[in-house]
């Protein structure tokens, strides 16, 4: 009898199941903000690398955004809320909810995980792989 386990869903891609972080093409996301992302059928999970002194303007999205500071800090303001946040502390954003980014002097990388996945990033530039802030 053959041994039964997980099946792979129709539309996995599992030729890209697993990629080093500096191969992918980074989203260029705004302005000295470039995201490396790994798309699943429901989900993206990005990398991304945001620079020294850069902002992220007031923005909304549908997607839900999850996420957590690598390395560096940024001053996020969430629904009203801001915030220092520095490495090892997280950040959840409902729907819709506005928020922006201003990051700190040394940079920062963070984690961020949306629901849906962020199809609207697929009309943004990319640019060539470049070595990511994280792991250094």
């Amino acid at each position: 009898m053959a041994a039964s386990g997980p099946r792979p869903s129709s539309t996995a891609k599992l030729s890209n199941t697993f990629r080093p972080l500096a191969e992918l093409k980074p989203y260029k996301i705004w302005n000295e903000v470039h995201a490396r992302v790994v798309n699943g059928e429901r989900m993206t999970l990005a990398l991304v690398d945001l620079a020294a002194n850069s902002v992220v303007p007031e923005h909304h999205h549908d997607n839900e955004q999850l996420g957590f500071v690598l390395q560096g800090s940024v001053v996020f303001t969430i629904g009203g809320e801001k915030r220092e946040l520095v490495a090892g502390d997280t950040y959840a954003i409902p729907s819709h909810v506005p928020h922006n980014v201003v990051v700190g002097p040394d940079g920062c990388t963070v984690v961020d995980a949306f629901a849906p996945v962020r199809a609207d990033w697929e009309k943004l530039e990319r640019t060539d792989p470049f070595p990511p802030q994280w792991p250094r």
